[in-house]
């Protein structure tokens, strides 16, 4: 599943030692992240993420830009590095050669599941970065700590993390039936499972049952969990879940849900195999929503 199987020995009982950081910092290779879009380099249908040498990142760096111990890669050390400063596509000038600056989202579809876990642990830490250079306890400019996994504040002395959001991401079903909808934010004629944040205090079982109450008033039983996935957009965690309906009566909520229907599994398997060209769409195994899907349809 993209964006999960990070390979990466994040070290993390090491990284508050600054000598330490420091030591792995010039050994290091380095995964330069320009106004979000990754570095990646090969030909289409073997392309990678491009690891380069700190001398050529460097001087692109603003001084106070963010960079970020990621992890040890067979014992070689990796870093984020934010290089939005510099105006111009730096392709064009010191990591000219090196490869070509993409979105992550489509990168994921050619990149090795391995590299897009990576590169969405560094632009989920470099996007939470940006945010966060100022204390939202009292508005002073903070410094980075533990090697990019925490900012303090020199005025208050207030401790600031990265954080992940957890989503719930739930496929109702019903016997042989699945209930799909699709968003009115959705690109196309594309059906998904339906998704929604936790909210404070909430279970995810709860957060489960509140969001298909109010997307599609759905009344579920059971909630499974089944897997989970980071969502680096810019920093969530997907957690995967099956809903017992109580029946197959719903209705949309006309506002975020545009339209929904339930699915046998014959046809969710045809429309997987592409047996069915009506222009109806399914997730791409990008995303969970996908294999919950897809995992769903084949242990029938």
């Amino acid at each position: 599943m993209p964006f999960s199987g990070n390979p990466l020995d994040r070290a993390s009982e090491l990284r508050a030692d600054p000598a330490w950081v420091a030591a792995q910092r010039t050994e290091a290779r380095i995964l330069p992240l320009w106004r979000l879009k990754v570095l990646v380099t090969g030909p289409e249908g073997a392309m990678t993420a491009a690891r380069v040498a700190p001398g050529l990142c460097d001087p692109l760096a603003a001084t106070d830009a963010a960079c970020v111990f990621l992890g040890l890669e067979q014992g070689q050390p990796l870093f984020a590095l934010d290089i939005s400063h510099t105006e111009e596509d730096p392709t064009a000038g010191p990591l000219a050669g090196s490869g070509e600056f993409r979105d992550l989202r489509p990168a994921a579809f050619v990149l090795p599941d391995t590299d897009t876990a990576i590169l969405g642990q560094a632009k989920a830490l470099i996007d939470w970065h940006q945010r966060h250079r100022f204390c939202p306890n009292c508005g002073a400019v903070t410094d980075m700590a533990d090697a990019g996994y925490r900012r303090v504040c020199p005025r208050c002395a207030a401790e600031h993390f990265p954080r992940t959001d957890p989503v719930v991401i739930m496929l109702p079903v019903d016997g042989d039936h699945c209930l799909v909808g699709h968003n009115a934010r959705f690109p196309g004629p594309l059906y998904s499972a339906f998704a929604g944040f936790v909210e404070p205090g909430e279970t995810i079982e709860e957060a489960v049952r509140r969001e298909l109450r109010e997307e599609v008033n759905l009344a579920v039983d059971a909630v499974t969990y089944h897997a989970s996935q980071p969502w680096p957009f810019p920093s969530a965690l997907m957690i995967g879940c099956y809903a017992a309906a109580r029946s197959r009566t719903f209705k949309i909520d006309g506002r975020e849900i545009a339209d929904a229907r339930w699915m046998s599994r014959d046809e969710v398997r045809a429309r997987l195999g592409g047996k069915i060209d009506d222009g109806i769409n399914l997730p791409a195994p990008i995303a969970i929503a996908h294999h919950l899907i897809r995992d769903w349809a084949e242990r029938g």
